[in-house]
């Protein structure tokens, strides 16, 4: 194994920079795992800021990951809302009951303070004994959901896009209500610590809804929301497809996009052309079945295409790597961009068939 010549975040930050490391960043977003090296059910492990703060030291030093991630699960801010957690003892926590139960409840709904609110507290907390622990040397990922996206789990799909279509008034106050609120939520993030947020916005992927119609909605709140954000962001789609959008993406001002794993990365990486770089883009489904020479086998594809030159992260393509992934897997792929991910990329031009 060759020595490291940079720290995690003078690799991310060179990356970042459209430049060559001394390895590809590898960023694997195990929040759930945390609670499986504690010995911990994931509600138990969630209830405490020093548990997911340990979790994660752990879990950077075992799988030899570039980033620490704050993100706990997303319906905390659901909970955040007055709303509820339905915790899982072997998957992520899912939203209750929806806290917008009819379209007029829009007339009436307020933001909830950030710095007075308990659940988002424990979060802050966590990011700050992060930083603590590892100062500039690693870093630290919290996470926003979209303005755009965060209806799906306050008002269900279903309604929510009946809203979009028909009752245009109640949209937009809604997104000014929700951008207050993520705006306020990435800030705090940053001020404890956090060097970037993840502004999860899988509505907006194409996958979802067209482009055309993003560029009305989500991408007019994207460019409000990031453009008040007081740090770096990465957008991320969870899964979604983004290559239609990628350049309308980029002009949101965002410095990375989340990509799909149903995307050739080569593809993205001539459509990004050094305005964004990308986060991505290993099937974490997949993911779950993998062989250790599976998971070489992906890390080096997803290199093949998308490494040279700088401007990519390795990472899953869900932006939460399944509780059900074991850990042999994840060892292989540590142990894969050591060995694949190392500049100059010298191996890809030697071979007679890329991966």
């Amino acid at each position: 194994m060759m020595a490291d010549t940079m720290n995690s975040m003078q690799r991310t930050l060179t990356a970042l920079s459209q430049k060559e490391p001394d390895r590809v960043p590898l960023f694997l977003l195990t929040n759930l795992h945390g609670a499986k090296e504690l010995g911990l059910s994931i509600q138990a492990y969630y209830s405490r800021a020093e548990n997911v703060a340990e979790g994660q030291m752990r879990l950077l030093k075992k799988y030899r990951s570039d980033c620490l991630y704050a993100f706990f699960y997303a319906a905390i801010e659901i909970e955040a809302w007055g709303g509820t957690t339905i915790f899982l003892p072997d998957g992520p926590p899912l939203c209750g009951s929806p806290v917008i139960a009819r379209h007029d409840d829009i007339d009436h709904f307020w933001k909830p303070a950030v710095m007075e609110t308990a659940c988002l507290l424990k979060v802050l907390e966590t990011i700050r004994l992060l930083k603590r622990h590892v100062g500039d040397t690693v870093p630290i990922v919290g996470v926003a959901i979209s303005p755009f996206s965060l209806p799906i789990m306050q008002m269900g799909f279903d309604r929510y896009i009946e809203l979009i279509y028909e009752q245009p008034e109640r949209f937009q106050r809604l997104m000014a209500i929700n951008t207050a609120f993520t705006i306020e939520w990435a800030n705090a993030q940053l001020a404890a610590g956090a060097t970037a947020i993840c502004y999860f916005d899988p509505l907006s992927s194409t996958t979802n809804i067209p482009r055309d119609l993003y560029l009305k909605t989500g991408f007019r709140v994207a460019k409000q929301t990031l453009s008040q954000i007081k740090g770096p962001t990465a957008t991320h789609m969870a899964s979604g497809r983004c290559l239609p959008i990628l350049a309308d993406i980029a002009e949101t001002g965002t410095a990375v996009v989340g990509v799909s794993a149903w995307e050739d990365m080569g593809t993205l990486k001539a459509a990004a052309n050094k305005r964004v770089s990308l986060l991505g883009n290993l099937n974490g489904i997949e993911m779950r079945r993998w062989t250790a020479k599976q998971a070489e086998t992906e890390v080096k594809r997803v290199i093949a295409r998308a490494g040279q030159g700088g401007g990519l992260i390795l990472s899953d393509n869900h932006g939460e790597i399944p509780w059900q992934v074991p850990d042999d897997v994840l060892l292989a792929i540590g142990d894969a961009v050591e060995h694949w991910g190392r500049y100059p990329l010298e191996w890809i031009a030697n071979e007679v068939d890329r991966p």
